[in-house]
């Protein structure tokens, strides 16, 4: 018996489809098991348990805390329309709710050193990147905001349901301190029980040259990649190692007598994340983690594709299907355009000819495609070819003016301070987004990070970027001076407020941004996202 964790914090917005994967294949192989969702549950229990704080320390006294105060009064109104679709008909009153939600998460800790929000969790004096801090969260596991609610939880669970194995799936910097803190509990109070680590960040760790375990004693097995094989491998079953349909009945399914049966993602209805491919299909990029990490690219075939998705979707009714691949294959984009999954659809896709075509724009928009996020990264076309990117700026454009007309919203991503890009190479980009601003729905604005270790950081002069013996990336002397303070002056001085651009730059959902950004394509094309009511003023 092993009980699978999602821990603190990611976004609530979605089941965690790592884990919704893992249990489709212990469930085929009939293995015992049990799903956590301790990220939802968490902030729920967070907020639930607030009690109306309204005050805060300034200067020599208390004054009163009016934002905090109201968060309070309207936390039920305002959770109510996040997880309602009439939430999510005007902008202005749909931030103010998750502004006013996120008030009460960075109050619920009484703590200035530590920040809970809606899609983070850092404590001022820990790092992720450092194993000794990890290894402090452990051992005083009681200082985590989340002690009352994972002690409590997690002791109900392992006296229910005697586990063997408890799985924590750790995949982004924002877990990490809290995945430790409860694993220390775990092995504090049980301390037969075997703790196994995997998800992205782990892999990420265990990729890096020299990795050594610095946690003896607290985390029983590392799993790096895809974990199904390995994770049916050390729960002592030789099951085969073919794909397995994701399993959400755990996220969707909760008994009336759980302590947390209320509990709900904050979306209008729920959203079912599937991903069609582990690694990238094109995995040529320069300072690609995934070609850094050695992940090779694995798709499920396009017939199992639209099958896995019609049961699924047939079986859940999501209101939204999130294809959550790297890049969603040419291959697999023919093949929701002839076979719909059954319900609206987005994901991220690379800028290719195929998609510059009208009429194949128009099959995936039939399909239920509402949204495709796309990585244009610049406007620069030298600063594109030497990233090795593959991708033309005229390309672009047509991919942009054919998702326009066919009333598929864009979702723009751009990477600023790249080793190739120049101050004048970010004012072609600048230039590029501003004449195409009527055709881009929404754009994200990056600034470039070095990762750490790999074949592309030979020639640059780098240098820790921060302390830790976990780092992932690097900071490095660009080669022409266009270093990251340029860059941030450059985006907050001259990009964000071009005329063109910032209305683009506003619409983003607050704290959501992705997530929720298909559910307000009404504004930006020619289609409203379906089964949600009319856009009201406010």
């Amino acid at each position: 018996m092993i009980l699978l964790i999602h821990p603190p914090i990611v976004r609530p917005s979605e089941p965690p489809p790592g884990l919704a994967v893992l249990a489709g294949t212990l469930q085929h192989h009939h293995v015992a098991f049990d799903v956590l969702d301790a990220n939802l549950e968490g902030i729920w229990y967070l907020l639930k348990n607030f009690h109306g704080l309204t005050s805060e320390v300034r200067g020599k006294g208390m004054v009163r805390d009016t934002w905090t105060g109201r968060a309070y009064r309207h936390l039920h109104r305002n959770l109510s329309w996040l997880t309602s679709p009439v939430g999510y008909t005007n902008m202005n009153r749909y931030s103010r709710a998750v502004r006013d939600v996120q008030r009460i998460l960075e109050k619920s800790s009484h703590s200035k050193r530590t920040i809970v929000s809606l899609a983070n969790y850092s404590d001022a004096r820990f790092s992720p990147l450092r194993s000794a801090d990890l290894a402090y969260c452990a051992e005083n596991h009681q200082e985590s905001p989340f002690s009352a609610y994972f002690q409590e939880r997690l002791s109900q669970l392992i006296e229910e349901r005697q586990p063997d194995w408890v799985g924590f799936s750790l995949n982004y910097l924002s877990q990490a301190l809290c995945t430790f803190s409860m694993t220390g509990f775990l092995k504090r109070q049980y301390p037969s029980l075997r703790i196994v680590l995997g998800g992205g960040l782990v892999t990420s760790w265990m990729r890096r040259p020299r990795w050594r375990d610095s946690f003896h004693g607290l985390v029983d097995a590392w799993i790096a990649g895809p974990a199904e094989q390995q994770l049916l491998a050390l729960l002592e079953n030789r099951g085969d190692s073919l794909r397995r349909a994701p399993s959400y009945d755990s996220f969707v399914s909760r008994s009336d007598a759980e302590q947390f049966s209320h509990a709900s993602y904050l979306s209008p209805g729920f959203i079912l994340p599937y991903s069609a491919s582990s690694g990238c299909y094109w995995g040529k990029c320069s300072f690609c983690p995934e070609r850094a990490e050695r992940n090779p690219y694995r798709p499920v075939s396009s017939n199992d594709l639209i099958r896995e998705l019609g049961e699924l979707t047939s079986r859940t009714a999501p209101v939204l299907i999130h294809l959550v691949d790297n890049a969603l294959s040419p291959l697999h984009l023919a093949a929701l355009a002839k076979r719909p999954p059954g319900a609206p659809w987005y994901g991220f896709a690379r800028v290719t000819p195929e998609l510059a075509d009208q009429d194949f724009c128009l099959a995936l928009k039939q399909s239920g495609c509402v949204m495709l996020q796309l990585g244009l990264e610049s406007g620069d076309q030298a600063v594109l070819d030497a990233l090795n990117k593959g991708i033309k700026l005229e390309t672009s454009s047509g991919v942009l003016k054919a998702m326009e007309n066919a009333g598929i919203a864009s979702y723009v991503y751009l990477l600023f301070g790249t080793p190739a890009e120049t101050h004048e190479a970010a004012r072609h980009t600048l230039r590029f987004a501003a004449a195409h601003a009527s055709l881009i729905s929404f754009l994200n604005l990056a600034i470039f990070n070095l990762p750490a270790f790999g074949p592309d950081t030979a020639g640059l002069d780098t240098e820790e970027f921060y302390d830790g013996d976990l780092l992932l990336y690097r900071s490095f002397h660009h080669p022409d001076g266009w270093h990251r303070n340029n860059v941030r002056q450059f985006l907050d001085r001259e990009f964000r407020r071009h005329p063109a651009i910032a209305p683009i730059l506003h619409r983003d959902p607050f704290v959501f941004t992705s997530s929720h950004a298909p559910f307000f394509v009404g504004a930006n094309t020619r289609h409203a996202f379906p089964g949600l009511p009319k856009p009201c003023p406010d």
